[in-house]
């Protein structure tokens, strides 16, 4: 009797289409994958070769669909079917978990591919599958892969310390993973909040808000807010001055979701400085870092501030810097004894205007007018 062929998985988003890996793809795929830039983070077999990536095709053409045991290689292409990277999904034996790996050429990088085709993934694993957990290992170096798992609803669960021997050298490695009904609850997630407040730390929710985290991609980039908390305690010292630090817990529709700490400003700097600003990984993309430092610029503005000043670490990947340029910051030309890039941006440009078209809130008339009347002191 002649087994019933398997229809082969074939997904489409917006812009992609994930279908197994054909022999088309062959030459394209072994080119990216020679790649220094590309096999950097990964542990395949270098040279990559056109008869490693044929036994692939071999094994996407006799499963057509994830199946247990396996390791299924899906081809990642765009409307024209020119590849762009892949997926690769393998089922544990009872077909109840899951583990997946992406890869992008590099001058498909930086449009999002990755993050929609995973989606698709993810989302076709869950639902017709009805799998218990996705995992994803990574090199604890690889933000933009981080990025790509966060963006997805996956938790940070720890990093094996010297537990992947690639190309005859012990790594370490990120473990993420997603539940399903921590995956139904991702796909519930609110859009923007209709409210987002600044509040004060107090006996009532202090441990909440210290419990919120930053995605594993900023641990590099962002303090937790127990670490915030440590420097309120004990604030540093700057040019002979102690720092007075303000610290508010971030609300967006009575719900702790970040952390905000910014240094009063000194004699040696007149500008109130943002210190600290925490998003939880799980509320990002819904514009509360946006709302949070409105609501901070209009209360800065009725104490008569007219600009605000920070430093992040700039020109590398993950760093926070695009997000406050999108803000209107600048930068300032200085670095700080941490290496850090000074940025800084006037009041109005971080108030957001009211959604009903009525024109700006009082506030932002008179900051506008404070920021004014500071670039002429400047200027004469």
């Amino acid at each position: 009797m002649c087994a019933v062929p398997r229809r082969p998985l074939r997904l489409t988003t917006e812009r992609l289409t994930i279908r197994p890996l054909a022999r088309h793809d062959v030459t394209e795929f072994s080119r990216y994958r020679n790649l220094p830039d590309v096999a950097r983070y990964q542990d395949w077999t270098l040279p990559y070769t056109r008869d490693l990536a044929h036994a692939l095709v071999d094994d996407a053409e006799a499963l057509g669909v994830p199946a247990p045991g396996q390791w299924l290689q899906l081809a990642v292409t765009g409307p024209d079917d020119r590849l762009l990277g892949d997926v690769a999904v393998w089922l544990d034996d009872a077909g109840l978990l899951a583990m997946i790996g992406y890869t992008l050429a590099p001058e498909n990088q930086g449009h999002g591919y990755a993050v929609e085709a995973v989606r698709a993934v993810v989302d076709w694993l869950f639902m017709v599958r009805k799998l218990h957990r996705v995992a994803a290992t990574i090199d604890p170096a690889n933000v933009a892969s981080a990025r790509v798992l966060e963006r997805n609803g996956f938790r940070y669960i720890g990093t094996a310390r010297s537990a992947a021997l690639v190309r005859d050298v012990w790594s370490d490695d990120a473990r993420f993973e997603i539940l399903a009904e921590e995956w139904r609850r991702w796909k519930r997630r609110p859009g923007r909040p209709r409210r987002v407040d600044l509040v004060e730390i107090t006996p009532a929710n202090v441990r909440r808000v210290g419990e919120l985290d930053r995605a594993f991609s900023q641990r590099r980039f962002v303090s937790s807010v127990y670490q915030s908390y440590g420097d309120a305690l004990v604030p540093p010292v700057h040019e002979g001055n102690e720092v007075r630090p303000w610290f508010r817990a971030i609300e967006a529709d009575g719900e702790p979701v970040g952390f905000m700490m910014v240094a009063e400003p000194l004699p040696t700097q007149p500008h109130p400085y943002l210190w600290r600003l925490m998003i939880d990984w799980r509320h990002q993309g819904r514009g509360i870092g946006r709302a949070a430092l409105s609501a901070l610029a209009e209360q800065r503005a009725r104490e008569g501030a007219t600009h605000l000043l920070l430093s992040c670490t700039a020109d590398v990947i993950g760093s926070p810097e695009r997000f406050y340029q999108r803000l209107g910051f600048e930068r300032t030309g200085t670095t700080n004894e941490w290496g850090e890039t000074e940025m800084i941006a006037p009041l109005v440009r971080l108030l957001v205007p009211r959604a009903n078209g009525q024109g700006a809130r009082p506030a932002q008339r008179a900051v506008s007018r404070k920021v004014r009347r500071a670039d002429q002191t400047a200027s004469t």
